[in-house]
């Protein structure tokens, strides 16, 4: 009995120290975000001033204001939404449609593949290759360049066939003796019975290109072409942000500053990722855990 409360009380002492170093994570995690947010409603000027830390100190939109007065970023917002959508799209059927094959047994030389295709998760060609590739395929200053080099991912590829493998065969057969092809059984059985990884993939890809600014800052010249963190990219390093404050209305431009476009511009960057990554975070969970339990 004795034990059995030193065990119990333990275990609360255990409980308690973890939920205080949870907090503790959770607060030095989201904090910098609140500090971002918390400065970009504050008065440009009056920030420089410094010591805020939990509300703003005089409110204002000012900055938000001289951030969509720059036509740039409203530009470079809607590259960065048709290159996500579209590249979402292509990636998960052009990934989903080679790991379909792959992972058929009658497939002649996959375990060739499979090696071949597991070398290049640990090395790559280089950053100096695979720009003159990509001159070579006159992919530089196109829109293209975001879609056909992120087409396909084998890492995606091996989380697909996990799926793929757990699928019962009588669904092909039932699909096969109704006269349809390997490529109509793919478009009309497998990928509509395959949608919690299709969403798992997506969202993967999804998030990594709305993220993705290095294929702007190194392929990319024409700035109509560039997306949304490239954008920030100039923002933050560059010296944009005096051109923003330049271009803003006259009363705007003199309430804020380079720092408060900085934080302004942050904020209206991320903001829609964020929102939209709660709602879907339960996929990445899932679709880790696809076929990692058999039985």
């Amino acid at each position: 009995m004795q034990l059995l409360q030193r065990r119990t009380a333990g275990e609360a002492i255990f409980d308690f120290v973890n939920n205080v170093f949870m907090l503790i994570i959770c607060f030095v995690t989201l904090y910098p975000v609140w500090y971002v947010l918390v400065n970009s409603f504050n008065e440009g000027a009056d920030a420089m001033r410094g010591g805020i830390y939990w509300w703003p100190r005089v409110f204002s939109l000012g900055s938000y204001q001289a951030v969509f007065a720059n036509n740039g970023i409203m530009t470079a917002m809607g590259v960065t939404i048709a290159k996500t959508l579209i590249g979402t799209i292509v990636h998960v059927f052009f990934t989903a449609m080679i790991a379909y094959a792959y992972s058929r047994k009658e497939l002649i030389g996959r375990k060739l593949y499979m090696l071949i295709g597991t070398i290049t998760l640990f090395f790559g060609g280089g950053l100096i290759p695979t720009y003159l590739l990509i001159r070579d395929l006159r992919l530089l200053d196109s829109f293209w360049v975001y879609i056909i080099p992120a087409m396909f991912s084998f890492f995606d590829l091996i989380i697909f066939m996990a799926f793929f493998r757990e699928l019962p065969d009588a669904l092909e057969e039932a699909a096969k003796i109704d006269g349809a092809n390997d490529f109509g059984i793919f478009c009309r059985i497998v990928l509509p019975v395959s949608m919690p990884v299709v969403a798992t993939i997506a969202l993967f890809h999804g998030v990594y290109q709305w993220n993705d600014y290095f294929t702007g800052m190194i392929y990319i010249n024409n700035t109509d072409l560039q997306p949304i963190q490239t954008y920030l990219y100039r923002v933050v390093a560059q010296s944009s942000s005096n051109q923003m404050i330049a271009a803003a209305p006259g009363v705007v431009a003199q309430s804020v500053t380079s720092q408060s476009i900085k934080l302004a511009t942050m904020v209206v960057t991320t903001l829609p990722i964020v929102l939209v990554y709660p709602f879907l975070q339960k996929y990445f969970v899932k679709g880790l855990m696809i076929g990692s339990i058999k039985g």
